[in-house]
């Protein structure tokens, strides 16, 4: 499996990220998001999000397209940091080849709610950190640290993937 396909693997198990955007004056904003279908074996960097154009975030990515996507999944030790451009998408065929009827809690309009729109990020930079979820592992490897006085290594993989062109 490349290091793409693992990470979209990882990704697709994570129903939330914590997207990151910047106001203004250069102060950081977070917040949950979720995280639409992802094809695990075809996946090119796009990651997508539906919103509501009168959206502070929106305004903010009109300004500074930069964005960062926070991933975790600490019950398996898995952590994923996304680095990327955002922009504004309004296709109402993507949007629907995207949308899911649960959607509707909210967005109660719907495919016809005139305020609804896509964030698509183009990934530029990803980090992920996986990890033996075992806690007879991790215990191991902190006795092991306190007893030796050297700094716990985690086991596990820690990969940084460029995914410019």
């Amino acid at each position: 499996m490349t290091d793409l396909q693992t990470l979209a693997h990882m990704i697709s198990d994570i129903d939330f990220t914590m997207m990151t955007t910047a106001g203004r004056d250069g102060s950081l904003y977070s917040r949950p998001m979720s995280t639409q279908k992802i094809d695990k074996n075809n996946f090119d960097g796009e990651l997508w999000f539906f919103t509501k154009r009168d959206s502070p975030k929106v305004h903010e990515l009109e300004e500074n397209q930069k964005v960062n996507l926070a991933y975790a999944q600490p019950d398996k030790q898995k952590y994923i940091s996304v680095s990327g451009l955002a922009n504004i998408v309004t296709d109402k065929e993507k949007m629907q080849d995207l949308w899911n009827p649960v959607y509707k809690a909210w967005f109660p309009e719907g495919l016809n709610d005139p305020q609804l729109c896509l964030i698509r990020v183009q990934a530029e930079t990803a980090e992920f950190w996986d990890s033996p979820p075992s806690k007879v592992v991790q215990a191991l490897g902190f006795a092991k640290a306190v007893i030796t006085g050297k700094p716990y290594e985690q086991h596990g993989d820690n990969k940084q993937i460029n995914l410019q062109h």
